[in-house]
C-alpha cells in the first residue's frame, strides 16, 4: 500500500479513461468519480473497481461513446434508456435531470434502464445534497444474494443510497448494499487476511461465518435483516425493472465481467418548494444531537452518522495522499501511458 497526491491519482486516471476511448468532459468525469471515491475512503469501488471497468470496455460490455437518452416522461417522472454506457457516467447524469425536475415540480424521478454498474452509489446521494435536495436511488446487480431459506444466488444486493442535505455540517448520506457486507468489502477483508466482525454469510455447510474467504467460495452472503432484507432486495428490483422498462436481477449475465443492463431509480425531492430551510435544518440538529448522546460500548468508537466518517476520510486523503493498492495502481499507470 502507497499514498499518492489527489491531483496525481486524478490526473492518472483521466488519462487512463482517455486511453479507453472516452473523449473531453466524459473523460474527465468518469475519472473525478472514480478518484473521489477513492478519495473519501471507498476503495473498493474507486480505483480498486477501475480495471474490472477497463476489462468490461475491452469485452465490449460497456459502450464509452453512448450516451443516456430520455425516451418517456409526464411531469415530473421520466424513463432513460443508457444505451450500456459507462454506468457512473450514467447515474450521474440522471441524477443531474432528477435534481432538475425537483426544482421545477418539488419532486423529481428518473428511471434507467440499460446502464452498467454505477460504482459508489453515495456519489449521486452526495450531488443532491450538495444541491440541497433529498435523494433515494437505488439499482440492481446480477444475482449475488440467496432468498431467504434458500442456498443459491437468486436476488441482488441492490444497493440503496438515501442523502439528506444539512445547510450546515457534514450531510447524512447512507449508502448501503442489501447483504450485510457488499461482495466489494468481502473481496477487501479476504485480500487483508482479516475476519468479518460480525457474520456476514453463510459457509457452504450452511453455517454462519465470518470467513471472507469462504464467503468468497460459497456467495452466500447473507442479507441485512435476514428475511427483511431479502423481501427489500425483491422490491428494490421490481421497482426498478417495471419504472424503467429495464432487466431484472434473474435477466442479468451471472458472470462479473459481464455484469451489464442494469435498471436503476434516482429520486430527488427539493424542500425549498414547500419547507422553511431553518426549520429543517432544526430538526436535522436536534436529531443528531440526539444520536451524539448515546453512550458508546466502547469509548474508543463514538456513535456517528452515515457520511460523517466520509469527511474524515476525505481531509486526510488530501492531506496525507489517497491510499492505493500499488498493484492496482501500477495497473492503472500501465493504461495512462
Amino acid at each position: 500500500m502507497l499514498r499518492v497526491a489527489y491531483a496525481d491519482l486524478t490526473q492518472s486516471l483521466t488519462r487512463a479513461t482517455l486511453h479507453l476511448g472516452l473523449r473531453g468532459e466524459r473523460a474527465a468525469l468518469c475519472a473525478r468519480l472514480f478518484a473521489e471515491t477513492t478519495r473519501d475512503g471507498v476503495y473498493t469501488h474507486g480505483l480498486n473497481r477501475f480495471p474490472r471497468f477497463a476489462a468490461m470496455v475491452a469485452n465490449g460490455c460497456i459502450d464509452v461513446a453512448a450516451e443516456p437518452t430520455r425516451v418517456a416522461g409526464a411531469g415530473a417522472l421520466e424513463r432513460w434508456d443508457g444505451h450500456l454506457g459507462p454506468g457512473n457516467l450514467n447515474a450521474y447524469a440522471a441524477m443531474e435531470r432528477a435534481i432538475e425536475l425537483a426544482r421545477l415540480h418539488g419532486l423529481g424521478g428518473v428511471a434507467l434502464a440499460n446502464t452498467n454498474h454505477w460504482m459508489r452509489g453515495g456519489s449521486y446521494g452526495w450531488l443532491a445534497a450538495e444541491a440541497g435536495v433529498f435523494a433515494l436511488c437505488w439499482t440492481n446487480t446480477l444475482p449475488n444474494l440467496p432468498a431467504w431459506g434458500t442456498a443459491s444466488p437468486t436476488l441482488g444486493n441492490n444497493p440503496l443510497v438515501i442523502a439528506i442535505p444539512r445547510p450546515h455540517g457534514a450531510h447524512v448520506v447512507l449508502d448501503m448494499a442489501i447483504s450485510q457486507f457488499s461482495y466489494g468489502s468481502i473481496s477487501a477483508y479476504a485480500a487483508r487476511g482479516e475476519s468479518l466482525p460480525v457474520p456476514g454469510g453463510y459457509d457452504a455447510a450452511g453455517n454462519p461465518t465470518t470467513d471472507a474467504a469462504v464467503l468468497e467460495v460459497s456467495q452466500r452472503a447473507l442479507p441485512i435483516g435476514y428475511w427483511k432484507g431479502s423481501g427489500l432486495s425483491l422490491a428494490l428490483d421490481m421497482l426498478a425493472a417495471m419504472l424503467s422498462g429495464g432487466r431484472a436481477t434473474h435477466q442479468l449475465p451471472r458472470d462479473s465481467l459481464r455484469e451489464s443492463g442494469m435498471s436503476q431509480i434516482f429520486l430527488a425531492i427539493d424542500p425549498s418548494t414547500f419547507a422553511d430551510r431553518a426549520e429543517l435544518d432544526r430538526i436535522a440538529k436536534g436529531i443528531l444531537e440526539s444520536l451524539r448522546m448515546a453512550v458508546p460500548l466502547d469509548p474508543e468508537r463514538p456513535v456517528r452518522y452515515p457520511g460523517q466518517q466520509t469527511l474524515r476520510l476525505r481531509e486526510e486523503n488530501l492531506r496525507l495522499g489517497v491510499p492505493v493498492d500499488s498493484d492496482v495502481w501500477d495497473k492503472l499507470l500501465a493504461l495512462s501511458f
